[in-house]
C-alpha cells in the first residue's frame, strides 16, 4: 500500500497531459472550417457566429461542415445547402433581399425617427418653458423670498 503512494508520488503527473488536438486531421480542412464558422451564425445563440458558440447544435453544425469540407464540396455549396436547410437568418451577414430589407434598413429608420422625435420634444419643451411668464406680483414675492434668506444666514 506504501509502494502505491510513493509510485504516485513520484510519477510525473504533468508529463501525461498533452496539448489539446483540434477535432480534425487536416489543418486545411480545419482553417476552411474558421473561416466558414465565422460567416454563420449559431442558430441558438443568434448573436454569436458558430465559431464563437459553445451550443450542442453549434458544435453538430461545425460537425456537418467539416463532414462537407472532407467530400470537398465549395465554400458555396456549403452555405447553399445550409440557407436551404435553415434559412438566410443562419448567415451572419445575411444578403440584402426583399425579405432582409428590414434588417438593413431598419436601424438607420430608427435612428432617424429617434432623432426627430428628439427634436419634436426639445422644441415642445422649449415653447413651454419661454411662455411660463410670472407677474409683477410673483416678483416681488421672490425678491422678498430671497432677502429674508439672505439674511437668516
Amino acid at each position: 500500500m506504501i509502494w502505491l503512494a510513493l509510485i504516485a508520488l513520484l510519477m510525473p503527473g504533468p508529463s501525461w497531459a498533452g496539448e489539446a488536438r483540434p477535432l480534425g486531421d487536416d489543418p486545411a480542412v480545419e482553417e476552411r472550417l474558421k473561416h466558414l464558422a465565422v460567416e454563420l451564425r449559431c442558430l441558438v445563440c443568434q448573436n454569436q457566429t458558430l465559431a464563437d458558440s459553445n451550443a450542442p447544435l453549434a458544435e453538430d453544425l461545425r460537425r456537418e461542415v467539416r463532414e462537407m469540407i472532407v467530400k470537398n464540396m465549395s465554400d458555396k455549396e456549403i452555405i447553399d445547402f445550409l440557407v436551404s436547410r435553415y434559412g438566410d437568418f443562419v448567415l451572419y451577414r445575411p444578403p440584402m433581399k426583399a425579405t432582409t430589407t428590414l434588417l438593413w434598413v431598419g436601424p438607420f429608420v430608427l435612428l432617424v425617427g429617434g432623432g426627430i422625435a428628439l427634436v419634436v420634444a426639445l422644441k415642445r419643451r422649449g415653447k413651454k418653458v419661454t411662455e411660463a411668464a410670472i407677474s409683477e406680483e410673483e416678483h416681488r414675492r421672490v425678491e422678498q423670498l430671497l432677502s429674508e434668506g439672505v439674511k437668516r444666514s
